[in-house]
């Protein structure tokens, strides 16, 4: 069954629509902004902002189209991608992509969970692993729009995680395949997996 759902997911994120090539370098003037809250080079070194960067490019230019039309509520972005057209966002989301991302430290108290979790789910409940789509060393699949996880800061996974759940976060799509594996984890189960995550490489 597993197999059958990431089969279905690769399918639909590697045959959806394409999108204009990003110029990294124009990228780079583009980004100063952002800077602000991800770091100049998209490691973002406050927890509650994502590291951007070594992120999808067709993942970061997804997120960034989403906040600007409203389908992703991000109180801190408002309004300032309003006047950034879409070849400035893929721009923006080809300079970061192509930047090293850095690595965290997972709590060794949870550590082991969040490995278990991350690897192997909790199939008895129907909840998938997350390599299956997020790859085993966190790296996501830039060409199906998965975003990479390895290093992301604990806090922000946790905190989508959470939204996910509560129905918060809505953009994963008509599959609502976040919110539906989110949906099966309890708090201590989030706070496991993105602690891994924050240490994953």
């Amino acid at each position: 069954m597993n197999k059958l759902i990431v089969s279905l997911l690769l399918t639909l994120g590697i045959t959806g629509l394409a999108q204009a090539a990003g110029d990294a370098k124009a990228g780079q003037a583009k980004a100063a902004v952002c800077g602000a809250c991800h770091g100049p080079d998209g490691n973002s070194m406050a927890p509650n902002f994502p590291k951007l960067a070594g992120q999808g490019e067709r993942y970061l230019t997804k997120q960034m189209q989403d906040i600007k039309s409203g389908k992703r509520t991000v109180l801190e972005m408002t309004g300032l991608l309003t006047n950034l057209s879409d070849q400035d966002l893929s721009d923006i989301a080809a300079y970061f992509s192509s930047q090293q991302g850095s690595v965290g430290a997972a709590d060794p108290k949870v550590v082991a969970r969040g490995e278990e979790l991350f690897r192997g789910g909790k199939l008895d409940q129907g909840m998938p692993s997350c390599i299956g789509c997020h790859s085993p060393n966190g790296a996501g699949n830039a060409a199906a729009g998965f975003p990479h996880l390895g290093g992301q800061h604990a806090q922000y996974v946790a905190k989508q995680l959470t939204d996910f759940r509560e129905g918060n976060r809505t953009n994963d799509g008509d599959t609502m395949i976040m919110r539906s594996i989110a949906s099966k984890m309890s708090n201590k189960d989030i706070e496991a997996v993105s602690s891994y995550v924050q240490g994953l490489h």
